[in-house]
């Protein structure tokens, strides 16, 4: 019986790996959780599995989890509050799995720590590998750790290579639904609502990585994400839109052949690949039934209407803390269009005058973890300085 620590065990990842966990009982030992705010869902996670050490957000977050356990007659767990609690669920001495499913920079130390310490780390959370993905794949080799990819394109991709020699692969192809401005003028993008970039066509997801596939950001941290888990040069990794996200991601050979992975649409499956490999286990859900495909379309994104897709190519063009500017910008002007502080082509422009203002400063190396850390901390404080600029022009037109 393999121990697994999840990192957001109350969002759709961590769920699904429940989900996962329970379907392939008794396999694995759920041993530490983390589920920041919802603890509603956490204490009913808590009484079910079991875990020995349960993290929440807040000291108002975990008397509230308390008290549900306590109403729920379910012994209590070691509880721990906000970063410590992170850490202490990633480095739980028992867990030999964990599963970074947090979303944002916030996943970036816990994960690192479980790589430090040589665990499998089944990684759903973008922005750890695009903030410092150099350093933790050193780390990874100095200790034995694995990485495994849940993101369903990166999972993809992991399949299409198994037994393939890099030599021998020209490009990875990362496939993109297009979101829900695939088709509208920009025009009419600059006017739109939260509400019709909450609209995503395939996904049910969280708001910000909702809003990152609207911009297409997604895509842009997934080439970033591609670059280090599997060492290709950024000109060697491409995206195409396809919009009926049955191919997961696909790559090409020296002799013209692609291969690309074909699934349905539910986390479950990269999920569960993660957690096994490299063993391939029997899983009970509705299979894709190619006859019921009336095609399958392949388009070039418009990197005009979606400038977050060359901003990331810059960045990871440029090196160093400038995918942690790249990240931490993003993060901001997201939670900004959300605030309905800016409009939602305002998110790239800001995006846009971090990098610029990263580049001209020149762009510092990135040797250590907190390199990274304090990246993010000054691009956040920077950011929100442009955004409140931009406010304020707004404000001015509109007078």
């Amino acid at each position: 019986m393999q121990k697994i620590a999840i990192l957001g065990s109350t969002g759709s990842i961590g769920r699904n790996t429940l989900d996962v966990v329970d379907r392939l009982s008794p396999r694995f030992q759920v041993v530490a959780i983390s589920g920041g705010i919802n603890t509603g869902l956490l204490a009913e996670q808590t009484a079910r599995y079991k875990p020995e050490i349960v993290s929440v957000s807040t000291t108002a977050h975990a008397k509230d989890l308390t008290e549900r356990l306590e109403a729920l007659n379910t012994a209590l767990p070691k509880i721990y509050v906000g970063m410590d609690g992170m850490l202490a669920v990633a480095t739980h001495p028992q867990a030999e799995i964990v599963v970074s499913a947090t979303v944002g920079a916030l996943g970036l130390l816990p994960t690192y720590k479980a790589i430090e310490l040589g665990r499998r780390v089944a990684i759903a959370n973008k922005e750890p590998l695009v903030m410092a993905g150099e350093l933790m794949q050193k780390r990874a080799r100095e200790n034995g750790a694995e990485i495994l990819p849940v993101d369903s394109e990166h999972n993809a991709l992991h399949q299409c290579l198994r037994g393939e020699k890099n030599h021998e692969v020209v490009k990875l192809v990362l496939t993109a639904s297009g979101g829900p401005f695939r088709n509208t003028p920009r025009e009419e993008m600059e006017k739109a609502s939260i509400a019709q970039a909450m609209k995503h066509p395939t996904w049910q997801m969280g708001s910000k990585i909702t809003i990152d596939s609207a911009t297409m950001m997604n895509k842009g941290l997934e080439v970033i994400e591609a670059h280090w888990l599997f060492g290709f040069a950024p000109e060697q990794i491409d995206i195409v839109i396809h919009p009926q996200s049955v191919v997961h991601s696909m790559i090409e050979l020296v002799d013209g052949s692609f291969l690309a992975q074909l699934g349905r649409t539910d986390m479950r499956l990269p999920i569960q690949y993660a957690l096994t490999y490299p063993d391939r286990l029997v899983l009970d859900l509705p299979r894709l039934d190619l006859t019921s495909l009336q095609k399958l379309e392949f388009f070039a994104p418009d990197r005009e209407r979606f400038p977050a897709i060359d901003l990331s190519y810059k960045a990871l063009r440029l090196g160093g803390i400038a995918p942690a500017v790249l990240n931490a910008a993003n993060e901001v002007a997201v939670a900004a269009f959300l605030a309905g502080k800016i409009g939602f082509m305002d998110i790239s422009r800001v995006i846009a005058q971090a990098i610029s203002t990263c580049e001209k400063q020149g762009v510092k190396e990135l040797n250590s973890i907190e390199d990274a850390l304090n990246a993010d901390t000054q691009t956040r404080q920077l950011t929100e300085g442009f955004i409140a600029e931009l406010a304020s022009l707004t404000l001015v037109g509109k007078s």
